[in-house]
């Protein structure tokens, strides 16, 4: 079997090299890469390898990014340390992975699945890397933690988690508090909901943006509707459309 470990780490790589001659004395080892530029310029000349073993961070970049620039489909087990949110990704995806260090019996079965699978079960690794690299930007994205506000003749950082809402009130958005302290926000609802963790906040309609902790409670409306009630109460009733209705009940239910 023709092998090709990803690899940055020399410690890393001849670890995996000195495994799989353990398990298989048999395999070859085309190459070791220790770079997404290098992995590209590799897998576009070449496609002898009949499996390949890929760390996922390498020196310059992230290895799912070489799915941007090069088709392979070549199967793929992943080396990775523990990311749960990557290892969620992976199961979504059904892309095998090993967790380091590298386990011996582990790599072993790893290596019997991949034998032992029907060739109509390799798929195309480009579609799924497309996806894992979407997941993975996402789980790394860095949001908003603050916004510079006027108070008074000052200007302050007002913490995210400490607002309840966002809303639009003629014209300008404002920032209310879970104090019930409002302030004018200079930037439009649009950028705002780009800036903050969906985790945490959510766009109900196109006048509000809610903190999860400011929900308290929905009820039903007409049509399949929603009208939440928030803390602190807002002056203006919050109705979630019947095509948002199922979306936010998930969010919450998370």
């Amino acid at each position: 079997m023709k092998v090709v470990i990803v690899e940055d780490e020399i410690a890393a790589s001849d670890n995996l090299s000195y495994l799989l001659h353990k398990i298989d004395p048999t395999i070859e080892i085309l190459n070791v890469i220790d770079s997404v530029q290098g992995s590209i310029q590799y897998f576009s000349k070449s496609d002898e390898a009949e499996l390949i073993f890929m760390d996922i961070h390498l020196a310059d970049g992230i290895s799912f990014e070489i799915f941007d620039k090069v088709k392979i489909n070549t199967p793929i087990i992943f080396t990775t340390a523990y990311d749960q949110y990557a290892l969620k990704a992976f199961k979504v995806n059904s892309v095998d992975y090993l967790l380091k260090p590298i386990d011996k019996e582990e790599l072993s079965d790893a290596i019997n699945k991949f034998k032992s699978a029907p060739e109509k079960e390799v798929t195309d690794s480009t579609s799924q890397m497309a996806g894992l690299l979407d997941l993975l930007k996402e789980s790394q994205k860095t949001f908003k933690s603050s916004y510079l506000v006027h108070f008074k003749d000052e200007l302050i950082p007002l913490k995210t988690n400490d607002i309840s809402y966002f809303y639009i009130d003629t014209g300008m958005v404002k920032a209310v508090t879970f104090q019930n302290q409002s302030y004018t926000v200079d930037k439009k609802l649009e950028d705002i909901e780009n800036e903050l963790n969906p985790d945490l906040f959510f766009r109900i309609n196109r006048q509000f943006i809610a903190n999860r902790e400011a929900v308290e409670s929905m009820s039903f409306y007409f049509n399949g509707k929603l009208i939440v009630k928030t803390n602190p109460p807002s002056k203006e009733r919050i109705v979630v459309s019947k095509a948002k209705s199922r979306a936010f009940k998930d969010w919450l239910n998370k």
